[in-house]
């Protein structure tokens, strides 16, 4: 019974590519990420409870924190998608990249720059991608701006 139900939440299907063959992990929708976008698609943006970020910023969630400055926090991602994937966040509460104002420029920066540095840092020499994911649609499923750096593989092109 457990393996049947280990079955139905996780699948692994095969997909050519070329030549190649890869694997994919598949969520219990059978659609590849499509637990996160499940995730996505039931996130309340503007809710008042705070975010997990808001928490791990105030320390009340532990995270393994790699660096942090006035503006921003950088910490690994619990549930990588890459040998490498870590997170960028403000400490400004910016709930979407969409909902960034004027004056959020030089820290939207400050972000970049930081995520730049810590790839490096972190051994990603030969190449990383930034992801900033926004609105349901776009599979954000917590409403507080965050960079992933994603790493240490070769990553695929169209994403999603």
């Amino acid at each position: 019974m457990a393996a049947a139900i280990a079955r139905a939440v996780l699948r692994v299907t095969r997909h050519a590519t070329g030549s190649a063959a890869r694997l994919q992990v598949c969520g219990a929708s059978g659609v590849p990420g499509g637990d996160e976008v499940f995730k996505a698609q039931q996130a309340t943006p503007g809710g008042t409870a705070p975010t997990i970020f808001s928490r791990i910023i105030d320390r009340s969630i532990p995270a393994d924190i790699l660096y942090e400055d006035q503006q921003c926090l950088v910490f690994r991602d619990v549930a990588p998608q890459a040998p490498v994937h870590l997170l960028v966040i403000p400490k400004k509460p910016i709930p979407r990249i969409s909902q960034a104002e004027e004056q959020d420029k030089q820290l939207l920066g400050h972000l970049l720059l930081v995520a730049a540095q810590t790839a490096k840092a972190e051994g990603l020499g030969d190449g990383y991608r930034l992801v900033i994911n926004d609105g349901k649609l776009g599979a954000q499923s917590v409403y507080h701006l965050h960079l992933h750096i994603l790493g240490g593989r070769q990553l695929q092109w169209p994403p999603g």
